[in-house]
């Protein structure tokens, strides 16, 4: 599968989950580049994106912040939210099931310049079952961690019940 075919499977995930993705020209520098989130939408700077991938993790930001908070939104803002921690950890899980879900290579998203250089360190991890951000994607009711999937009857991880967060 060919970037612009991935690009294109992602954009039209993200359409029918309700995650708003618009295209045009961003003035400043990104933290990742031809990428932003304003407002609640997904910003993407055709000319400018590095990482196609990228659009995916960005996208995880706004399923897992809480609905009331997701269409203010905004690039700046998520480093700076009393959860963030916890929000990048479960961004990252929802990245990688979502990789799954589209059946597109995590690598796509987990590259060799991202996540401080290690994108492929959590595509290994997590394609071995070593995951993390799954107990708090667990706790707002969108996957559950495979050894409690069944108590709970829901599927596990890396399958999700939900996309975006309540």
């Amino acid at each position: 599968m060919t970037d612009t075919e991935k690009i294109e499977k992602v954009l039209l995930f993200l359409q029918e989950k309700g995650i708003e993705v618009v295209f045009g020209e961003l003035k400043e520098n990104c933290f990742l580049p031809g990428l932003s989130i304003e407002n609640g939408a997904i910003i993407i700077d055709k000319d400018k994106l590095k990482y196609p991938g990228d659009i995916l993790h960005e996208a995880a930001h706004l399923a897992v912040v809480p609905s009331a908070e997701r269409k203010t939104l905004s690039g700046p803002e998520i480093g700076k939210r009393k959860d963030h921690a916890a929000e990048e950890m479960m961004a990252i899980a929802w990245s990688y099931a979502a990789c799954v879900h589209l059946n597109i290579n995590p690598y796509f998203v987990f590259h060799d310049d991202g996540y401080k250089g290690g994108g492929k360190e959590i595509a290994d991890n997590f394609s071995a079952g070593r995951y993390f951000g799954v107990p708090m994607l667990q706790f707002c009711g969108m996957s559950a961690e495979p050894h409690m999937a069944e108590s709970l009857n829901i599927r596990p991880f890396p399958q999700m019940e939900k996309w975006l967060r309540d």
